[in-house]
């Protein structure tokens, strides 16, 4: 078997690990341990060093060790499939499922799932994290990106870094938005009040969410929002809408204790994804639909011939222009 190898160019100074971390997705323990064992090299010289000051312009090569071959868990689930061929799978992750396996995580996962259905993915994000080009909060549900191969991934993860891969997600909040556009660009870091949650951060990483009202609850004390994510970071719009004192309905983590305690999920989803085939090199755009709970609460609190014609695609997409970036 051949190893997956891979190889970015930096386009600002930063640290290595930093720079590895934000590339392939893998926590900054995991980067470490690959500089350790000598798979890391920079314009052709190979580094130990994990704190290493890279600057712009400069390429990092990675060749991956060969990984043993993790059992997958049972399961009884299955996952939708919006699009597959040769080079990428797109799939509509269930709310509840977590998408790669971790030693917190005891039920099976998307990877699990993934195993099961031998599919011949990618390897630059290792064994454990196979395929996935990125990641959807346990609780989350929508599309998903997966590679079938190494090329395939390398290609995909560049366009996450230069953000010709977009995401547009549907979200119920409260209370309403005051503005029908609303921008927040601020940085988030692990909280330091619990662990289990991220907050806005002034030495976390930098994070930008664009928001747009789309339509009032009956009661008017809920709204359905559009997010449009700039970055990835973990929990991004959840955390940008608790620094202006919105929560998402369902949400125990960052939510007020009120309806959200009735809800079994959070109403939250990867509605639009967009990006640049790998193979083809033309623009695809996948819709993931919105599920029975969230298509229930929906239909319930909202007029439902008014949310299915703003939730249109193609309306989505207009809304945001290049002039809002």
């Amino acid at each position: 078997m051949t190893q997956a190898k891979a190889h970015f160019t930096t386009d600002t100074a930063v640290r290595l690990d930093v720079f590895l971390t934000q590339q392939l997705g893998q926590t900054r323990n995991q980067i470490t341990q690959l500089i350790d064992q000598e798979c890391v090299s920079v314009d052709g010289k190979a580094t130990s060093k994990a704190g290493l000051k890279l600057k712009e312009g400069q390429t990092v090569y990675i060749i991956f060790p060969e990984q043993k071959s993790t059992p997958a868990l049972e399961i009884d689930f299955d996952v939708e499939i919006l699009y597959e061929d040769d080079d990428i799978l797109v799939i509509d992750k269930p709310s509840s499922l977590t998408v790669h396996p971790a030693l917190s995580v005891k039920e099976p996962t998307l990877v699990d799932w993934l195993k099961h259905k031998g599919i011949s993915l990618s390897t630059l994000s290792g064994e454990e994290r196979h395929g996935i080009v990125h990641r959807l909060d346990r609780g989350t549900s929508g599309a998903m990106v997966i590679a079938k191969n190494n090329v395939a991934h390398e290609a995909l993860s560049l366009q996450l870094q230069d953000k010709t891969m977009g995401r547009f997600y549907l979200a119920v909040v409260n209370p309403p938005m005051k503005e029908e556009v609303t921008v927040i660009d601020r940085p988030i870091g692990r909280s330091t009040h619990n662990r289990l949650k991220m907050a806005i951060s002034e030495t976390g990483k930098n994070a930008k969410t664009e928001f747009r009202k789309l339509l009032p609850s009956h009661d008017d004390t809920e709204e359905l929002i559009v997010c449009k994510l700039y970055t990835g970071r973990t929990h991004q719009i959840r955390v940008h809408l608790e620094s202006i004192s919105r929560h998402i309905i369902g949400d125990h983590l960052y939510g007020s204790h009120t309806k959200s305690d009735k809800m079994e999920r959070i109403l939250l989803h990867a509605y639009i994804l967009y990006f640049t085939h790998p193979t083809t090199h033309e623009k695809v755009t996948f819709t993931a639909s919105l599920g029975p709970v969230m298509e229930d609460y929906l239909n319930k609190h909202f007029d439902p011939k008014e949310f299915h014609a703003l939730i249109d695609p193609i309306r989505i997409e207009h809304l945001f222009s290049s002039e809002s970036l």
